[in-house]
């Protein structure tokens, strides 16, 4: 496993760095290298590590969400309010619409698969979304409007309310029927995941105060293992409390992160963020190194034609949708451009939940796992492209002002 694990860091972040010397997003060589080291291509990873992907993935997503949350103001997001709620909902319906309206025609499947295909696909990458937009943030670009800050919270949000919908479509391409409660466990799980994160927050903030006062300092590094720790058992806890009610672990490490930006004093929330900054650079090569590894490329020639046409079709249904969340704001077309753009790259949830229509038995498992590994291989360096090139030229630059 070890040998793996060099494999993931060194050639991962060599690659990254090839790719950033070009001018292009370094997340496009992590995923190269992830694909090429995979078990459908050149099999160079221990099946142990590959067994526990998921899980690294998700200390990863775990870092850069904290790291979120640190850098996050929610004075400014308040400012947003109406169209950061509409984007973590909106955007994922009309791409849901699109494939329930053409993907009977283009791909041949039922109604009831085109909502578990588009439950699947709809669902906006954290993993490539936020890193960027914490990077905005501390450039100051955007941010007097808040349209990172509204996108960030949009991401994190939208997959709660697409792998809820996704369980449901599923439920009911299975035989059974869609409850009430269960869409009523999307507001309930974001609401719980806030106040539970809120509550962490306080506390981590309230040791660490305590601590100071009685001339027990604690060190910023120990504070980082803390936080990444309450950070985990947030995570934990959705898990533990899924049988019986929903709860988002990830919107509870962002509140939790936010609560301690709010809490604490610029200069200790500032050097935190610098800590999870750091331990950010080995998990984003772990990250897209092993969404890489779990895509199956041979199923991107059975998709074909048809399901590339599809792909594109919803993700102009979904800048449809997001352009409808910035009515009545203040932002200019190239503001609304770049937030359509923002909103295109799929990979975490895809690389996720793709397999799992097709290890359920269902008819269009194989089709649903394959349009979402050509999703993954076309947006997420489409969508880190977009970003890169176009934030200076779509976003203002308000540091200057």
């Amino acid at each position: 496993m070890l040998l793996s694990l060099a494999i993931v860091l060194l050639v991962g972040l060599a690659a990254g760095a090839v790719f950033q010397k070009l001018h292009l997003p370094k997340i496009i060589g992590m995923l190269a290298t992830g694909i090429i080291v995979s078990p459908y291509v050149l099999d160079l990873l221990d099946p142990k590590l590959l067994g526990i992907s998921s899980e690294l993935r998700q200390i990863a997503l775990i870092i850069i969400l904290v790291k979120a949350g640190l850098s996050l103001d929610l004075s400014d997001l308040k400012k947003v309010g109406r169209p950061a709620v509409l984007m973590s909902f909106l955007p994922a319906c009309f791409e849901i619409a699109g494939y329930v309206c053409f993907a009977p025609l283009l791909l041949g499947i039922n109604r009831t698969e085109a909502a578990v295909m588009g439950a699947v696909l709809s669902a906006v990458s954290p993993a490539v979304v936020v890193p960027r937009m914490v990077k905005l943030i501390e450039e100051k670009r955007g941010t007097k409007k808040s349209i990172p800050q509204m996108i960030l919270a949009g991401a994190s949000c939208d997959d709660v309310f697409v792998i809820v919908l996704f369980s449901t479509f599923v439920t009911m391409a299975q035989g059974g029927e869609a409850s009430a409660a269960g869409l009523l466990n999307i507001p309930v799980s974001i609401v719980l995941g806030v106040l539970l994160g809120a509550a962490a927050g306080a506390v981590l903030y309230l040791l660490f105060e305590t601590a100071f006062r009685r001339g027990s300092k604690i060190r910023n590094s120990t504070k980082s293992v803390i936080i990444l720790g309450t950070a985990f058992l947030l995570m934990s806890v959705e898990t533990l409390a899924k049988p019986y009610v929903a709860v988002s672990g990830l919107l509870a490490v962002v509140a939790m992160a936010c609560v301690i930006k709010l809490r604490s004093a610029g200069t200790v929330s500032g050097r935190l963020s610098q800590k999870f900054g750091k331990l950010w650079i080995a998990a984003e090569a772990m990250l897209f190194v092993l969404v890489g590894a779990a895509v199956d490329v041979r199923y991107t020639v059975e998709a074909g034609a048809s399901a590339l046409a599809m792909i594109f079709l919803a993700l102009a249904f979904r800048a449809v949708g997001v352009f409808i969340c910035m009515l009545g704001t203040k932002l200019d077309r190239r503001e609304r451009l770049f937030c359509v753009i923002a909103y295109l790259p799929k990979a975490t949830v895809q690389a996720a939940i793709g397999s799992m229509p097709l290890s359920l038995g269902l008819p269009c498992g194989k089709l649903v796992l394959s349009v979402a590994v050509l999703a993954i291989l076309i947006t997420a360096p489409l969508g880190a492209i977009g970003i890169d090139f176009t934030c200076k030229r779509l976003l203002n630059d308000d540091s200057a002002e």
